[in-house]
């Protein structure tokens, strides 16, 4: 089994957790690129080749739920109806401990739900957990 380079799409529109987040791929030395998107809008044109910014596939989406214009939910749902977008791997990444939320990301099949603490410790202990993910899952060509 060969390494993959996994592409990261961070969606998310609060600063300090997108530092957060970088910080945390700089400290374990991740390989892989960090793209980040501040709304959902900007991620599809990203995901859809029609943005300056590049997230090859296979691509990793770390999502905020609550943000302005098109929140997380509604990416997620966009996503999952657009046969080009429907596969990619979603990992939420939230201020929200609302059950409500939890059941629709989940029926919306993403990987995880994450609810964002201790943002230094948390986004840490997320990017050493998606470094072990992507190690020992193979993704398709």
């Amino acid at each position: 089994m060969t390494q993959q380079t996994v592409s990261v799409l961070l969606v998310e529109d609060d600063e300090i957790d997108i530092m957060a987040v970088k910080r945390a791929f700089r400290k374990l030395k991740s390989a892989n690129p960090l793209v980040v998107a501040h709304d959902g809008e900007e991620a599809l044109a990203i995901m859809r080749g029609q943005s300056e910014k590049s997230a090859p596939s296979p691509r990793l989406l770390l999502l905020d739920l609550n943000m302005p214009g098109m929140g997380g939910i509604d990416l997620i749902r966009e996503m999952r109806n657009d046969p080009a977008l429907k596969e990619t791997i979603v990992f939420v990444l939230t201020s929200s401990n609302l059950d409500r939320d939890r059941v629709d990301a989940y029926d919306l099949n993403v990987a995880g739900y994450i609810v964002k603490t201790n943002v230094a410790r948390d986004f840490l202990e997320l990017v050493t957990m998606l470094d072990h993910y992507w190690r020992v899952v193979e993704f398709p060509t």
